[in-house]
């Protein structure tokens, strides 16, 4: 395989984990704003849809695997559900990428209940969004003379 193929697929899996190292490690690989937002977004989405369609099974096997109780009204719990409440789902779709992950995102979105069709439609857009905006900034970090020492 070439390696930049290897890289793209690398940086490709891990955006679908984490949503940052996208843009981070596409703009520490030289790639254009476009290839950052391409394989950041593509990473994203694809980790959407998956947990979209498995959401219910991954969280019924979570479940039966927590053997003990857990209180249900712990401060990060309190947290989903004030966002939830005062933002609903275009609020979780756009503080995923910072806050949460795809996945968690996405689970919580599922949680709630949320129609298919719209977690895909603003998982998308607050992606594309994120995408560009964590892409610019960190090209523009790294543009700083500091870090081009730094990075050779």
């Amino acid at each position: 395989m070439n390696e930049s193929l290897i890289t793209f697929f690398g940086i490709y899996l891990l955006s679908m984990l984490k949503f940052i190292a996208g843009p981070v490690l596409g703009s520490a690989a030289g790639y254009s704003i476009w290839k950052i937002i391409l394989v950041t977004v593509s990473g994203m989405m694809t980790s959407v849809f998956i947990f979209t369609l498995l959401g219910n099974q991954f969280k019924r096997i979570l479940a039966l695997r927590i053997k003990k109780k857990s209180p249900v009204f712990t401060k990060k719990n309190r947290s989903i559900v004030r966002l939830w409440a005062k933002y609903g789902e275009i609020g979780i779709a756009f503080f995923s990428p910072l806050f949460l992950t795809p996945i968690g995102g996405t689970l919580i979105l599922v949680s709630f209940g949320t129609k298919k069709r719209k977690i895909y439609f603003h998982m998308l857009w607050s992606a594309v969004f994120w995408a560009v905006v964590f892409g610019l900034s960190i090209d523009q970090i790294l543009k700083i003379p500091f870090f081009d020492k730094l990075l050779g």
